[in-house]
């Protein structure tokens, strides 16, 4: 048997034949070894966000901006810079800005052009001169490669290089060549890209990310346990299916679905309203993470879609479970667990109260088969994800650049986790018949998924690997999962705390628990000091003498009023049936999600509703003897009542250990471009606020 080292060899021989062609490619090789590495970009948990991944990938994380302040250091105010970036991350709408001013458009193309070309010879000094031939625009390779390269034997190269510029501007190619120069710049300074895994899920915008991807220039892929499920979904296994249709109706985004793959879901919202017409599904109602208006007739609508797929889900994965009892997923089945009688279930030794009691679809005899509609739905949504033509390609181009995990330039990169004992050893895994631990579980599980979509059809491995792509998915020892169980029935049915939150209490995992009793209890201080500190707030402005009682009396109408006054975008304020509830999104370098979460959500419950009472009276208290109409009272209200409201949302997060923290998020979600102007004022005018107090 060939040794490892004698079949490179062999394999070297037939890439570099003769000993010219060998010694030509050692030169090269070490000549680049002298070069500067070029820059790695690490990216992930994208999870559909298309808006924040383009700029993100257009600004290389800062990598631009650095390169500006490299080349141009102090000779370039701070302003400059940031316009000369803003060009660079978005040339052509930057561009169409510029025309809508008053400038001398010549000389400030003229200006661009030289400050481009400066940074293009800074960004294209790391590569070999091959390398960067490769990467210049066809239209423009000659001219730009003019520019960017050094002509000691010319004697007068201010002359020659201000030639080539006046003569882009003469016959009115200045647009076209900036464009070009920029987004030069942007592919020159990434060499690599890494994505580590989920690129799918929650936002809309999954399969523009993929078209991204699929035309950029160098990366890789690891695969997150959301990439596998699409993966899954791609090769027709009807669990994952199912599952991918709930997550995106949960979030209440069909776009990727719908728009993206063009998958038809008429054949579900059918089957949805004539099962669960009179059903009306409230632990179904889709999330609005985004703040968006929707009436109260689709949201009714879509909560039935959402139940007719989730118990859809239960039942397959059911499934799929009892062909697998090597998979160790038995705390996953439910259905079989309920008294459909009684209306509750038994889990762990304790009965719970199911909130939700309608089971049409369900046999108690057999609760995991599904009915004559659920196989015919299953097989007419099955038909359409292994027809779109777009997801196979994307799914395609994940196996081609993706895997479990990778080594490149010294980094073992890998979404998910590895599987440990206690004691520090590898935990061990039965699949497929192999008992594998550590590299061999992720080595094995890498085939096992590739084997789900590349096997011969009907084969036992292509079976087994259809299944093994929702095991990974979620299973408990899976490598990009790194949980114990998913709870997604006791979220929807059970109104238990204990029992909605998954535990990592079992043998196989050295993690952390965030149920730990610590945790749970750092949690209730902090709920304990957000109520203590709103009663007192809201004691103080109860002995405020002077109120305006006739804004007292509907605080809606009032904060609608000041919502139209700042004419900022409702996304920062839903109000629906008179109840108020006020979005707040958080930026913090926390991994372990939940224990924030769960704190704003325990705040939320027991007082955000004494808080809203707070900021109007907040509002009030400044203007009370100011005689004057409401919109003027409200527009001096808010300098000093959303300020207020400032502080006391820092003070909370900073009890949380939260750092990094967003005031733009916190105080309005959503701005977009023709508020934006108005929101710097504001924000400008809170600045000045609490600096004064």
């Amino acid at each position: 048997m060939k040794t490892e080292f004698v079949r490179y060899l062999e394999r070297l021989s037939e890439l570099y034949p003769t000993i010219d062609k060998a010694s030509t490619e050692i030169i090269n090789l070490q000549s680049i070894l002298n070069l500067p590495k070029g820059t790695e970009h690490f990216l992930s948990d994208i999870h559909g966000e298309y808006e924040s991944f383009s700029h993100v990938l257009r600004n290389g994380s800062g990598a631009v901006r650095k390169k500006i302040d490299d080349v141009f250091g102090h000779t370039l105010g701070t302003n400059d810079k940031s316009e000369l970036a803003s060009l660079i991350y978005y040339p052509k709408e930057k561009i169409d800005y510029i025309k809508t001013l008053d400038k001398d458009t010549e000389n400030w193309y003229k200006i661009t052009l030289y400050r481009l070309i400066e940074i293009c010879k800074v960004v294209s000094s790391k590569y070999t001169r091959s390398k960067v031939r490769k990467a210049l625009p066809p239209a423009y390779a000659y001219v730009i490669e003019e520019l960017i390269t050094e002509k000691p034997e010319v004697l007068n190269r201010g002359a020659y290089y201000d030639g080539i510029v006046n003569t882009i501007l003469e016959i009115g190619a200045a647009e076209k060549f900036i464009i070009a120069i920029a987004e030069l710049i942007q592919r020159l300074v990434v060499d690599h890209l890494h994505i580590i895994g989920d690129i799918y899920d929650r936002g809309s915008g999954a399969h523009k990310i993929m078209d991204k991807l699929c035309s950029y220039h160098s990366l890789d892929i690891q695969w997150g346990n959301h990439d596998i499920l699409w993966m899954g979904a791609a090769v027709g296994n009807p669990a994952c299916i199912a599952t991918v249709i709930r997550n995106s109706i949960r979030y209440g985004n069909l776009d990727v679905i719908e728009d993206g793959y063009g998958i038809n879901m008429r054949p579900l919202t059918v089957f949805a309203l004539e099962t669960y017409a009179d059903d009306p599904c409230e632990c179904f109602i889709p999330r609005n993470p985004n703040m968006v208006y929707i009436s109260q007739h689709d949201e009714n609508f879509w909560a039935k879609v959402h139940k007719a797929i989730s118990v859809i889900q239960f039942k397959l994965e059911g499934q799929i479970i009892k062909r697998h009892p090597e998979f160790n997923m038995d705390n996953h089945l439910m259905l079989d667990k309920i008294n459909y009688e009684n209306g509750t279930i038994m889990l762990e030794g304790k009965e719970y109260k199911l909130k939700d009691t309608n089971f049409p679809t369900i046999n108690p005899e057999n609760p995991f088969e599904l009915t004559d509609a659920e196989k015919e739905l299953m097989n007419l949504l099955r038909s359409s994800f292994l027809r779109s033509e777009k997801l196979q390609n994307h799914v395609k181009f994940l196996y081609e650049k993706g895997s479990i995990y990778l080594t490149f330039n010294n980094n073992l990169l890998y979404h998910g986790c590895i599987p440990m004992n206690s004691d520090g050893t590898f935990t061990e895994v039965t699949l497929f018949g192999e008992t594998v631990s550590g590299k061999s579980l992720m080595d094995k599980a890498e085939q096992l998924a590739r084997d789900g979509y590349f096997a011969k059809n009907g084969s036992e491995e292509k079976e087994y690997g259809k299944d093994f792509l929702w095991f990974l998915w979620c299973g408990c020892y899976s490598p990009v999962y790194g949980k114990n169980k998913m709870t997604s029935f006791e979220r929807y049915f059970i109104d238990d705390e204990e029992i909605r939150y998954y535990s990592m209490e079992d043998e196989g995992w050295n993690r952390i628990d965030l149920r730990e009793s610590t945790t749970k209890k750092k949690i209730g201080e902090v709920g304990e000091k957000i109520k203590t500190a709103t009663n007192t707030a809201v004691e103080k402005v109860s002995k405020q003498k002077k109120i305006v009682t006739d804004l007292q009396d509907n605080m809606t109408d009032a904060l609608k009023k000041v919502v139209s006054t700042l004419e900022l975008p409702m996304p920062c304020m839903l109000i629906r049936k008179n109840k108020i509830n006020i979005g707040i999104e958080v930026k913090y370098p926390c991994s372990y999600d939940g224990v924030i979460s769960k704190g704003l959500l325990l705040a939320q419950k027991v007082s955000m509703s004494e808080v809203l009472k707070v900021i109007l009276g907040e509002m009030l208290q400044v203007v009370t003897d100011v005689k004057t109409n409401i919109e003027d009272i409200l527009k001096e209200a808010v300098k000093v009542g959303v300020a207020t409201f400032k502080e006391t949302l820092i003070s909370i997060l900073k009890i949380l250990s939260i750092s990094d923290i967003n005031c733009d998020y916190i105080l309005c979600k959503g701005i977009n471009e023709t508020s934006l102007g108005k929101w710097v004022e504001l924000k400008s005018d809170l600045s000045k606020s609490i600096a004064t107090n």
